[in-house]
């Protein structure tokens, strides 16, 4: 595939995320940043790199179900290829879902389907896990509960605190996610149904890296 793919990011804070899919993209290029947060460090990060940006605020909209219609009004104007969902702290209505299902992807850090919402990492040690880690998922109507695309996983020290545990798997993601959205965009990884697929390529680099996917 020659032409670049669009991609779309969602974010609501810092963008470590979002810088590491621009700094490392393969395939792609992202097109528009979306933030429902106006003071997301990620916004400055985009804006320095010449991405366009967009803020929504609840607050300036009548109600909840305006503000979401105008998120998902907001990401369709940038006609992205691919939405990535980069910490964006907003429960997603089913029609945003629908759109863009196929084509929309988020990272979790945990080990989905272990710890599924908030404060994985506080679950995590306190639950005494040997293996934690990072997942990249199709998004579907449920909360994490879409068809895992690939995993990282590393082993938690007994001495792990959860901020430790939050920083050693944020490197993961870093490494993760870009990989992930790349051969998305190339089409090495592909979603049938439910059922993720992976080129022959996408196998043999997920093996070297370490990286977890699920062929079927």
């Amino acid at each position: 595939m020659n032409e670049e793919r669009a991609v779309s990011v969602l974010i609501s804070g810092r963008g470590s995320n979002l810088k590491s899919l621009h700094e490392n993209r393969l395939g792609y290029r992202v097109k528009a940043v979306l933030s429902n947060r106006p003071d997301a460090g990620g916004l400055k990060y985009a804006e320095s790199q010449g991405i366009p940006t967009k803020v929504l605020q609840r607050e300036h909209y009548p109600n909840l179900a305006a503000f979401k219609a105008a998120v998902l009004a907001a990401a369709a104007e940038t006609e992205p290829d691919l939405v990535a969902l980069a910490g964006f702290m907003m429960v997603l209505q089913p029609e945003f879902i629908e759109h863009f299902y196929g084509r929309l992807i988020n990272i979790h850090p945990s080990l989905l389907p272990q710890f599924p919402g908030l404060e994985t990492h506080e679950r995590a040690v306190a639950a005494k896990v040997r293996h934690h880690g990072c997942s990249v998922h199709f998004v579907d109507s449920g909360v994490d509960t879409g068809p895992i695309i690939a995993q990282s996983s590393l082993e938690l020290n007994r001495a792990d605190t959860a901020h430790d545990a939050a920083a050693r798997v944020l490197a993961l993601e870093h490494a993760l996610y870009p990989w992930v959205l790349s051969h998305l965009a190339l089409g090495g990884i592909t979603l049938s149904g439910r059922t993720v697929q992976y080129s022959p390529e996408v196998e043999r680099e997920a093996t070297q890296r370490g990286f977890l996917i699920f062929p079927s």
